[in-house]
């Protein structure tokens, strides 16, 4: 929780909308460029598959991870395996992704590897989610 305040804190330091945006996206690479290798990688290919899938996703940081928020709202985010001493890291959505099918649908999909096939899925579940 403390991390979540300093995240708070300084984003609410931060000058122009712009501004903003692009030391958030500064504080994200930050973030995944200190995960070990494995995480890494694979948070390198979930941030540009997300980025490019849906540019209306804002980059920041919640809680310490990765995340992309529409209008300040998390839709999606990573979890590192190595920061929560996972067997696997996760690519979660929150309560604001539209991902609902009928009474119960998945909000987290685990992640030991990010192949092309992997990208596809992320792609479609990211594009359905900011719908």
């Amino acid at each position: 929780m403390k991390e979540h305040g300093r995240e708070l804190k300084k984003a609410a330091r931060r000058g122009s909308k712009a501004d903003k945006a692009a030391e958030a996206e500064r504080d994200v690479l930050a973030k995944i460029a200190e995960m070990g290798d494995s995480d890494r990688i694979m948070a390198e290919r979930v941030h540009a598959v997300v980025t490019a899938t849906a540019p209306v996703l804002a980059p920041k940081l919640w809680y310490g991870m990765p995340a992309y928020a529409l209008d300040g709202k998390v839709v999606c985010f990573f979890q590192s395996a190595e920061k929560f001493k996972a067997r696997y890291a996760t690519l979660g959505f929150s309560d604001q992704a539209k991902l609902d099918d009928g009474p119960m649908w998945a909000a987290g999909f685990a992640l030991t590897e990010v192949t092309p096939e992997v990208e596809v899925r992320i792609a479609a579940l990211v594009e359905q989610a900011v719908r």
